[in-house]
């Protein structure tokens, strides 16, 4: 067989719920994917779930691999691990990509002048706190060219940089991008955003804390910067004992 364009790549933690809905959200993308479908491969990283989500996967063609260590990046990373593709794309499970996602990241990765990418997102539902959250956010994501939604790189770059580190409970996903931008600086490349094909994303966060919460958490952000175990104790609660 060949080798897959890209490998999309997703963590997964009792996701059974709403894994299906990425994955025909992905049929469609990879059959909209001018280098064929058969040229995009899908990899369920599972976190050790117990609802089921790796049978789910399977049964959808997705190829499965396994991670126990409740750290994010090691679940991202097991994925990597398994991925063939020369292109790898992350995205998280309670997401819907773009029809044209694939198009956007191959045309992207054609250039030498782009290191990475990601596509920004919009949210599944709007109200006055999910909207002001959103605007918040925008002067970082404008300031610095990071951004959420589908976050692709090659696959030579991800080793480059060592993958995502396995020791964050969370924000590894900056950790990442940043590496990679100081990787492309060395080579006269940047990161871009392809905001033509933003994830919806999900607002089951919102809808479990609240539409305002995430005011209070950039009120205590210094305190958990400066306090471990209160940073770890949120991380918990927030992402890894969330009830899912």
């Amino acid at each position: 067989m060949d080798r897959p364009a890209i490998s999309v790549i997703i963590p997964c933690y009792n996701e059974a719920a709403l894994l299906p809905r990425l994955l025909t959200s992905i049929e469609t993308a990879r059959h909209a994917f001018r280098g064929g479908a058969g040229r995009i491969e899908v990899v369920v990283a599972d976190n050790t779930s117990t609802d089921g989500t790796a049978a789910l996967a399977e049964a959808r063609g997705c190829r499965v691999a396994s991670s126990a260590i409740r750290r994010i990046g090691a679940v991202r990373n097991a994925g990597a691990a398994a991925a063939r593709g020369a292109v790898l794309a992350f995205i998280d499970a309670d997401s819907e990509i773009h029809p044209e996602t694939f198009n956007a990241i191959a045309a992207f990765m054609d250039r030498p002048d782009v290191i990475a990418g990601t596509t920004g997102a919009t949210m599944e539902r709007w109200s006055p706190g999910i909207a002001l959250t959103y605007v918040m956010m925008l002067p970082v994501v404008w300031a610095t060219t990071m951004d959420i939604g589908v976050v692709f790189c090659r696959r030579a770059d991800f080793d480059a940089v060592g993958g995502y580190d396995e020791t964050l409970k969370f924000a590894e996903d900056v950790k990442f991008l940043l590496a990679l931008r100081r990787l492309g600086r060395t080579r006269g490349s940047r990161l871009v955003r392809a905001r033509a094909t933003k994830v919806i994303a999900s607002t089951r966060k919102f809808d479990q804390f609240g539409d305002w919460h995430y005011l209070s958490i950039l009120w205590k952000g210094a305190w958990y910067l400066l306090n471990r175990r209160a940073r770890d104790a949120f991380a918990d609660q927030y992402w890894y004992k969330s009830g899912r």
